[in-house]
């Protein structure tokens, strides 16, 4: 579904923060992307999400180019940030629908939804506040619903979990395991080990803008935890 193909990416025609890098994330699993702050992570699903050019290779979205049609692209994909950048004067509702006007969802399917996840997050009477009014972790669960409303083929995610109270981190990760069961493509970032070792199919690690490991997480962390695997990776 996602081919990243020898990418580069230099900021300021100066720091390379991204170095040839190159891996496949296939339909239908959901696949962790890790690294140290700084490795190049946010740089990396920046680029794939079209937010960020890039001077060297390409990156295919469902077999096209996000640089000659980022705009069909970007019209099966959802993205939700690290640090949510929501339209603080508008109402939570407000916000989703705008959300569902540009991937032009239908009333029905919207409002069905927008429902399903808002009670599920537990925030379903939360809709008519102020976003201006919410905590990170609000934000947080708007930002994913707003996601989730259109029914995204691909869902690409920064840092997640990040904020998100226990119960809503369980429902997310079975949000996730359902898309992928359902032929879709997850792919996230997360400093949270343990739950990407639980959760993904396959896992990249990057360090400083170069991959150093991808692949399946079975084999990828052996008889190890992926803690001790990424740890020991820091020290080489």
């Amino acid at each position: 579904m996602i081919e990243i193909k020898n990418v580069s990416k230099t900021y300021n025609g100066k720091k390379k923060v991204l170095k040839n890098i190159s891996f496949k994330i296939e339909g239908d699993e959901i696949f962790a992307f890790i690294g140290h702050n700084g490795a190049g992570k946010t740089t990396m699903i920046k680029c794939i999400m079209g937010i960020l050019d890039f001077e060297e290779g390409d990156i295919l979205v469902d077999n096209k180019s996000i640089k000659e049609e980022p705009l069909e692209c970007k019209r099966i994909m959802a993205y939700v940030a690290d640090n949510p950048d929501l339209y603080e004067n508008m109402k939570a509702i407000d916000f989703i629908n705008f959300i569902c006007d540009m991937y032009e969802v239908s009333e029905d399917i919207r409002r069905e939804n927008t429902l399903k996840y808002a009670k599920m997050f537990e925030i379903e009477d939360k809709l008519n506040d102020d976003i201006s009014s919410f905590s990170h972790g609000m934000k947080q669960k708007i930002a994913l619903i707003a996601a989730l409303a259109h029914n995204p083929k691909v869902l690409i995610m920064d840092e997640p979990f990040v904020g998100l109270d226990p119960k809503a981190v369980y429902d997310m990760k079975e949000i996730m395991r359902d898309m992928a069961k359902d032929g879709k493509t997850i792919f996230f970032s997360t400093h949270i080990l343990d739950v990407a070792e639980k959760l993904c199919d396959r896992v990249a690690i990057i360090k400083d803008g170069t991959i150093v490991k991808v692949g399946k997480m079975k084999d990828i962390k052996g008889d190890e935890s992926l803690e001790q695997v990424f740890l020991e990776l820091g020290e080489k």
